[in-house]
C-alpha cells in the first residue's frame, strides 16, 4: 500500500521532470510566476532620482576641453542613468534624457535616427538645429524638435558655448527593435539661407496655411519660442487662478503632442505654490528652468534649483513646492500610454501638508 508520503515523494519527482523538460524546450510554466509578471500596480525599475545643475555644468564644461565634436562620436552629451536601470544610460525605461555642450565655433554632424528628439535651451544663444535643411534659430527656453527620421546637425557660430537639455525615446524605440541611424553624405547640410522655414509657416498665434500638407506624425513646426510660452503660462495663471499652470507642446495642425511616442509639456507654479499630490502612469523627467523649491517623490524629498534635472518613476507619488515662482519643463511618455490606452491618473483634492521633516528651514 502506497503511502501519502510516498505519493507526495512521486508528485514531487514528476514535477521536477516536467519542469526540467519545459526548460530544455525553451518553455516556462506561468504558473509558477503569473503573480511576478502580472503585478496589482506598476513598478518601475526605475527610481526617484536627481541630477545637479552644479554637477552637470562642471563635467559638461570639462568634456567641453576634452572631447572633441567629430564624426564618430557624433556628439558632446552627456546623459542621465537611472541608479535603477543596472548601468543603462536611460533616464527611465521609456525616456533617455542628457546634456549637450557646444563650444563656440563648433559644428556637430549631421545624421539622423528613428528615435525622435528634443532640445530644450538651458544656457546661451546664438545658434541653430538645422532640420532637413530649415535652420531652427535657438535661443534660452526655446524649444526644438528633431523627429524621427529627421537629418540634423547643429552649429555654433557664437562666442559662448550653448548648452541645452535633450530628450529622446530611444529606450521606446529600443525595446521595440526598431533603432536605426545614419549619417549624412556630407559633414553638414547647407541649410536654406531662410532660416526658420517651419516658424515662418506654421508659427501663427491661431492660424495654418490653406494649401500646406499637415499630416506627419510630428509637429510640421520646429521650434517654439520661450517668449510665446511664458506669455501663455502668465496668461493661463491668471485665468485660472491656481497656484500652477501646466502647458503641452502640440502640433498645430491636429492638437496632438509634437511627437506620437512623447510629449514635452511646462509647469509654472507660484511663489509659495503647492500641488496636489498626485500619480501617473507613467514616467517623466523634469528640468527646472527657473526657480527653486522642492518635491516629495513617493516619500523623498528632493530639492531643485535652476538647472536641475529630477526623474518621476511611472505610477509614483508626486507633489512639488515652490519657493518663488518656477518653470519646469518636462517630458513624458503619456501620449504614447493615451494611445495605447494605458494611461490613467489619481489626484487628490488638495494638498496634503508636507511632513515635518520636509519642511524648509
Amino acid at each position: 500500500m502506497t503511502t501519502s508520503i510516498e505519493q507526495n515523494e512521486e508528485l514531487q519527482a514528476a514535477l521536477e521532470h516536467l519542469y526540467s523538460e519545459v526548460a530544455s524546450k525553451d518553455l516556462q510554466p506561468l504558473w509558477t510566476q503569473v503573480r511576478e509578471l502580472m503585478t496589482r500596480y506598476p513598478k518601475p525599475a526605475a527610481i526617484p532620482w536627481l541630477w545637479q545643475w552644479k554637477t552637470l555644468l562642471a563635467l559638461a564644461e570639462r568634456a567641453g576641453e576634452l572631447v572633441s565634436v567629430e564624426r564618430g562620436g557624433e556628439r558632446r552629451v552627456l546623459a542621465l542613468s537611472n541608479p535603477g536601470l543596472n548601468g543603462l544610460p536611460f533616464a527611465t525605461s521609456t525616456l533617455w534624457a542628457g546634456i549637450q555642450y557646444l563650444n563656440p565655433g563648433e559644428v556637430a554632424p549631421a545624421h539622423r535616427h528613428s528615435p525622435g528628439a528634443i532640445r530644450f535651451v538651458l544656457q546661451g544663444e546664438g545658434m541653430w538645429t538645422t532640420v532637413n535643411g530649415d535652420a531652427c534659430d535657438m535661443q534660452r527656453g526655446d524649444l526644438v524638435l528633431t523627429p524621427g527620421g529627421t537629418w540634423h546637425d547643429h552649429t555654433n557660430p557664437g562666442s559662448e558655448p550653448v548648452i541645452w537639455f535633450d530628450g529622446l525615446d530611444l529606450p521606446t524605440i529600443q525595446a521595440l527593435d526598431a533603432v536605426f541611424f545614419e549619417t549624412f553624405p556630407d559633414l553638414n547640410q547647407q541649410p536654406n539661407p531662410l532660416h526658420n522655414l517651419s516658424e515662418l509657416t506654421f508659427g501663427g498665434r491661431g492660424t495654418l496655411p490653406v494649401e500646406v500638407a499637415t499630416s506627419t506624425t510630428h509637429s510640421p513646426l520646429l521650434v517654439y519660442r520661450w517668449e510665446d510660452t511664458d506669455t501663455a503660462l502668465s496668461a493661463l495663471l491668471k485665468v485660472q487662478g491656481t497656484p500652477i499652470a501646466s502647458l503641452k507642446f502640440v502640433n498645430p495642425a491636429t492638437g496632438q503632442s509634437v511627437m506620437p511616442t512623447f510629449g514635452c509639456e511646462i509647469h509654472r507654479i507660484i511663489k509659495g505654490g503647492h500641488t496636489r499630490p498626485g500619480r501617473k502612469v507613467g514616467s517623466s523627467v523634469f528640468v527646472i528652468f527657473q526657480g527653486s523649491g522642492y518635491s516629495v517623490i513617493n516619500e523623498q524629498k528632493f530639492d531643485w534649483s535652476a538647472g536641475d534635472m529630477f526623474v518621476t518613476p511611472s505610477w509614483a507619488t508626486y507633489e512639488h513646492v515652490a519657493f518663488e515662482q518656477s518653470d519646469l519643463f518636462t517630458i513624458t511618455d503619456r501620449p504614447l500610454l493615451e494611445t495605447l490606452g494605458l494611461f490613467r491618473q489619481e489626484e487628490e483634492q488638495e494638498p496634503q501638508p508636507i511632513k515635518s521633516q520636509f519642511q524648509a528651514k
